[in-house]
């Protein structure tokens, strides 16, 4: 993750991913090129060629000052990991993605777009300034610090890059469509006659002829009371959802947990042909201890999906949850303790 993204998938603090009583950590990673179509011939795309990619994460007041990219040597903003290393992440907290919390899928779906778009990513960014500074702009007003004449500048940038945003996740999910059909298919073949589909629930639904963004304006005046009211923004792509469905039937209250899984698996391999459609070229897989999260069957899909692939990264507490055909052909490295507060890495252990 922090070689593809900059960050953690598992938490917002870069402090956290710092061994105890040490001032920084350094994470260094070789992306080689040319995975896709080797009939393509000469380009300038840099993934065509080997990249190292260099992460040093700092902690916050020590010496070593703040987190530091470099690609090639070169020093970057993460935005510009974009693409190098295209990866989808299979983590036990994303077996709640049928059924957790919106945030947990809106998480999701943004993931996917951004590792599509930079212009998507650009936008969250911009998105999430307007939407602090326009909440920090209805609480003074309503303690009467402020007056509501100050929206007025952060409202167009928020409708600009919150439309933008909704129109990529609807676009991204007509695209995801086909994919994830053909994946909960392959996995559940007696329910393929009821495809597995995404819908979109928006706060902010567009009248016949409206555009997000004006649908968006509108839903901005109908609540502006209750808004200042609370403090708070209450309609946005960032309240938004994506509801899992079969026959019309949200997943998340009909279906089995075993439904789910199949439909949380699916999306999963949705993901793999859509990055690799993009160019040929398939993302690096990282399973983050999820084998034991699957029965057999379901399991058998996956090490199957993984002997495709060119490379993909498993972590587990224990070998005995993977599957002994993939066993057999992978790498194993051990994370051993090392004194009071450290690890050590064993290995390389080659099974084949």
């Amino acid at each position: 993750m922090l070689l593809a993204w900059g960050r953690s998938h598992r938490t917002s603090s870069d402090a956290e991913l710092i061994r105890w009583g040490r001032d920084l950590a350094r994470v260094e990673g070789s992306i080689d090129g040319g995975l896709g179509d080797a009939s393509r011939g000469a380009s300038e795309d840099p993934r065509d060629e080997s990249v190292i990619v260099d992460v040093v994460l700092a902690r916050p007041g020590g010496p070593a000052g703040r987190k530091r990219i470099r690609v090639n040597g070169v020093p970057r903003r993460s935005t510009a990991l974009l693409g190098l290393l295209r990866i989808v992440i299979f983590a036990p907290e994303e077996m709640l993605l049928v059924a957790g919390s919106p945030a947990v899928r809106r998480a999701a779906l943004d993931g996917l777009a951004g590792q599509r778009s930079a212009a998507y990513l650009r936008d969250l960014a911009t998105y999430a300034r307007a939407l602090q500074q326009r909440n920090s702009l209805l609480r003074a007003i309503r303690e009467e610090q402020a007056g509501r004449d100050e929206l007025r500048f952060w409202d167009g940038t928020f409708l600009e890059a919150g439309a933008a945003i909704v129109a990529e996740r609807l676009a991204l999910l007509d695209v995801l469509a086909e994919p994830l059909a053909r994946a909960h298919a392959e996995i559940a073949a007696d329910e393929a006659g009821s495809p597995l589909r995404l819908r979109y629930e928006t706060n902010a639904p567009a009248f016949a002829g409206e555009s997000p963004r004006e649908a968006l304006e509108r839903r901005l005046a109908e609540t502006a009371e209750k808004e200042i009211w609370n403090g708070s923004t209450l309609v946005g792509p960032h309240r938004d959802d994506i509801v899992f469905e079969q026959a019309g039937r949200d997943l998340a209250t009909f279906a089995s947990r075993g439904q789910q899984r199949t439909a949380i698996l699916a999306y999963k391999l949705a993901e793999l042909d859509l990055l690799t459609a993009l160019d040929g070229r398939p993302p690096l897989l990282l399973l983050d201890d999820v084998f034991s999260e699957l029965d057999p069957e379901r399991r058998a899909h996956l090490v199957r999906r993984i002997a495709a692939l060119p490379q993909a990264f498993v972590t587990t507490t224990t070998l005995d949850d993977l599957d002994p055909e993939l066993r057999a052909h992978a790498t194993t490295w051990a994370v051993m303790p090392d004194g009071a507060d450290g690890a050590r890495l064993v290995g390389p252990t080659v099974h084949a």
